[in-house]
């Protein structure tokens, strides 16, 4: 009986979880081909980065049944909405996107990639970040120039 409590809160959680992923409109789920099409053409150009965006970019790769992936959640949406204009966060998820997940070396999860536009490298970044962590790594590493406090 115990087991089926577990279960069912479980998987209570994992369906709100994922509830709030596809509603969630600032953090944008993205797909192996629009990752090609909009970030990076690493089938082509594998030997060289050549970023397409125009702002700088997160990736999460993510799964719903992941508890520290449903922890950064909330905090990617937030500094979605904090950052929109300047930064754009990815989210992709691993079980519908296997060959993407593949193709980045992803085995543990969450893994982050951040991606600045100023030619600087990409950053990998695996587990669960803070929040003061993730506003540093933006701050000094992804944007141009720091956001002004309102």
């Amino acid at each position: 009986m115990k087991r089926f409590f577990v279960f069912s809160f479980l998987l209570l959680m994992a369906c709100a979880a994922s509830c709030s992923l596809e509603r969630n409109k600032m953090a944008q789920h993205i797909t192996y081909q629009e990752f090609i099409d909009k970030i990076w053409d690493f089938e082509t150009h594998h030997d060289s980065f050549a970023f397409k965006g125009n702002t700088a970019v997160i990736v999460d790769f993510y799964a719903s049944w992941c508890g520290p992936c449903m922890n950064l959640l909330p905090i990617m949406e937030k500094l979605a909405e904090e950052y929109e204009g300047d930064l754009t966060i990815y989210k992709v998820n691993v079980d519908k996107e296997p060959a993407l997940a593949k193709a980045f070396r992803v085995k543990g999860l969450p893994v982050l990639y951040f991606i600045p536009t100023s030619g600087q490298s990409i950053k990998r970044y695996d587990g669960l970040p803070s929040e003061s962590d993730l506003r540093y790594i933006i701050e000094n590493q992804l944007l141009d120039h720091p956001k002004e406090k309102q």
